[in-house]
């Protein structure tokens, strides 16, 4: 396999001339998922690899399916701390003394969680490599969870979850997740709550790491200067270890919930946050593109948007105002957000749901048809301009079920979305135009 380059990412979504973007045949000149390896370790340990000699720096992204929807019943937030505890020591190292050896050899690893997996993350200079894999080594496979680190870090999430209580954004995303999924795990707080942050114990991590961090459910991506062969060898080095099978609990497929209906949380703010939403389309749907272009043109596509134009170019209601897109393992919804004067609160929704009805009712336009697609296939290679946007999005796309070939035909199929599919998926995207509202701050009028 020749050597690979940034460049070859981007070229291979830009190099079409804007007036045959739209030819499907054309969309891809150069393929990219040409360009990636499907490394198996001795082990069995599975990772896409994207060889890059040109910067002595190496990026590992991986994942394990499970995130915050396995939180323990009545107990949010376990995976967010689990997260931010397996680097903060791990086998011989205590917090300080693994962090030290880190910053020795200018190693930087990180973990998060969100609601359908943890992530993990390494970047290092090559000649560093063998001393950063045995330190992930030992966060993925002997973290320690100390008591002091435990506290702190239990600390940490408290204090944000404290100045969060008179934040309008942070109360209105709260409020609309609990009544979007009700007594489901996506509409439990990942970060958890105040008065359960302080429950969780060192036993409630260990059991998640066991059954989180597992080699089933486990999802890498590489890229940078190193060779298949020696990828084969440090994967087993950190992975071959783990269980070889994860104890997930099931998790619902549930719909959206609460359309039609408005809340409001009192905070004493002179600015009303707003979100808005309703059921969306998933993404192994065969209408899931199309309604990407709908959405585009919808809120998501900066001062092109509808809402943009109708909600602050027109009137002034508000500085900002877009709409989203938000898949996850086992729901889907379109979400939204914008923030106004409490007194223009009322009159913002009302214009929102008026330009979601409309577009519902009559679709989009060729000029929007044209200048969506256009924007989405043009945009698409700016997400691969460094080694860590890369191995991100080939993680990514492991997580989310595709394979390497969704390189090449994502920008195919929005290509191929015509008039009657944007059509279609309008309407079903849209509906009635009703929305699940909710609003923190002190609204006039509603």
């Amino acid at each position: 396999m020749p050597p690979f380059h940034h460049n070859a990412f981007r070229k291979a979504g830009m190099t079409a001339h804007v007036d045959t973007l739209l030819d499907p045949r054309l969309v891809a000149v150069e393929s990219r998922a040409s360009r990636v390896q499907k490394v198996r370790s001795p082990g069995g340990i599975e990772a896409w690899l994207v060889e890059d000699y040109a910067i002595p720096l190496l990026a590992v992204n991986f994942g394990f399916k499970g995130g915050a929807s396995q939180d323990p019943l009545g107990k949010p937030g376990v995976a967010t701390l689990l997260a931010g505890l397996v680097d903060e020591g791990a086998g011989p190292y205590d917090s300080a003394a693994f962090h030290q050896a880190l910053d020795d050899s200018a190693i930087d690893i990180s973990f998060s969680a969100d609601r359908d997996a943890i992530q993990g993350r390494m970047k290092t200079l090559s000649r560093h490599m063998g001393r950063a894999f045995e330190l992930l080594a030992l966060a993925v496979t002997e973290p320690r969870f100390d008591a002091p680190s435990l506290t702190r870090v239990k600390g940490q999430v408290v204090a944000s979850l404290k100045r969060e209580l008179n934040d309008p954004d942070h109360a209105a995303a709260r409020l609309f997740r609990q009544l979007s999924y009700p007594n489901h795990p996506y509409g439990q707080p990942v970060r958890g709550d105040l008065d359960i942050v302080e429950t969780i114990t060192r036993d409630d991590l260990v059991l998640m790491h066991s059954r989180l961090f597992a080699r089933d459910n486990l999802k890498v991506a590489v890229v940078g200067a190193i060779d298949a062969e020696t990828l084969g060898r440090e994967l087993d080095r950190v992975f071959a270890v783990l269980p070889a099978k994860a104890d997930l609990m099931p998790v619902a497929t549930v719909l959206f919930s609460g359309t039609g209906t408005q809340h409001v949380t009192t905070i004493d703010v002179p600015q009303s946050t707003i979100r808005f939403g309703r059921q969306g389309i998933p993404r192994d749907d065969a209408d899931y593109m199309a309604a990407t272009v709908v959405n585009h043109v919808l809120g998501a596509g900066g001062f092109t948007a509808r809402l943009y134009k109708e909600v602050r170019e027109k009137r002034g209601l508000a500085y900002s105002v877009y709409s989203q897109n938000s898949e996850m393992d086992h729901a889907a919804m379109l979400v939204g957000a914008t923030s106004t004067k409490n007194e223009r609160a009322a009159e913002s929704i009302s214009v929102i749901q008026d330009e979601i009805r409309q577009m519902a009712e009559g679709g989009i336009t060729e000029q929007e048809l044209d200048k969506a697609r256009k924007y989405l296939i043009g945009s698409y290679a700016l997400r691969f301009d460094t080694s860590h946007k890369i191995a991100g999005q080939l993680v990514s796309l492991q997580l989310d079920g595709y394979d390497v070939t969704r390189l090449d035909t994502r920008n195919t199929d929005i290509a191929a979305v015509t008039m009657a599919d944007a059509s279609r998926a309008a309407k079903r995207l849209l509906g009635d135009g009703a929305l699940l509202v909710t609003i923190a701050g002190k609204p006039v009028g509603l």
